[in-house]
């Protein structure tokens, strides 16, 4: 899979690299922002305490 978007991506080397980096970024932008604040109402933390 990641050779395959290696070689689906355009341009030199270094700039495979910053593409993927920017990808990288968006997908975690969207997961705190979209994915996390979806979920959390499901997540139900359970009491714990530490002694």
């Amino acid at each position: 899979m990641y050779a395959a978007l290696w070689h689906v991506l355009p341009g030199p080397w270094w700039l495979r690299v910053f593409f993927l980096l920017i990808l990288a970024a968006a997908v975690v932008y969207g997961l705190f922002f979209c994915v996390f604040p979806w979920v959390s109402p499901f997540i139900v933390p359970q009491e714990v305490t530490v002694g």
